[in-house]
């Protein structure tokens, strides 16, 4: 009997992951969140460089979520609203949510996906300044997430921390740093300061 072959994507690009995690996110090295309350609240951003899910073209699609989960996001019952740039066709928004939802497989969203609840879509202006770990990405009435460096207690200059993460099915090599962020959409809202901030090249697909 034949089998229903998924739909291939694959996408590459910047992201821009604000989180409620102390510095360098629990998450990322322990599984756990290492918040005040133990709670994962963020704000991701991204664009895409290169992106293709089957016959729709991703490249240039700007976007966000707002995240919200009340313990480590593999516990599940999130939630989650996310934000495209006014220019995103309705095709690369259907293509995008069935990506995210995890329903065509590949890492990281076959695993994030069945961990949330989509409670809104909403198409904004986004504009991105700055450049890696210095960058502020802002959403036209919704927020934004400022990004800096971490500081170094004694003299106040940067503290420039990267991490590696070979087997990170989100991002492998992250620039760290501080990040300041606040943003509210379908009944979601976050907003926390000098918490965690990590901007990454992200490069994921369904491919075997």
């Amino acid at each position: 009997m034949a089998t229903a072959t998924k739909t291939r994507w694959q996408m590459s690009g910047q992201g821009y992951e604000f989180c409620n995690c102390d510095f360098g996110c629990g998450c990322n090295f322990g599984g756990f969140p290492n918040s005040k309350d133990g709670s994962c609240r963020a704000l991701v951003g991204f664009t895409v460089t290169r992106g293709r899910c089957g016959d729709t073209d991703l490249a240039g699609v700007t976007g966000a979520g707002i995240f919200v989960w009340p313990k480590a996001i593999h516990e599940g019952h999130g939630k989650a609203a996310f934000i495209v740039d006014p220019a995103t066709t309705d095709k690369q928004v259907e293509a995008l949510s069935q990506i995210f939802t995890g329903q065509l497989g590949g890492m990281p969203w076959e695993l994030l996906g069945p961990t949330f609840q989509v409670v809104g879509l909403l198409k904004k202006k986004i504009t991105i300044e700055g450049s890696g770990r210095k960058s502020t990405f802002r959403i036209d009435g919704v927020g934004e997430g400022r990004g800096d460096a971490l500081k170094n207690p004694v003299t106040g200059e940067d503290h420039i921390v990267n991490v590696d993460l070979p087997t990170g099915f989100i991002w492998k090599k992250g620039e760290a740093g501080q990040g300041s962020f606040r943003a509210s959409a379908a009944g979601l809202s976050v907003e926390f300061n000098k918490t965690n901030w990590i901007y990454y090249q992200y490069d994921w697909s369904n491919a075997a």
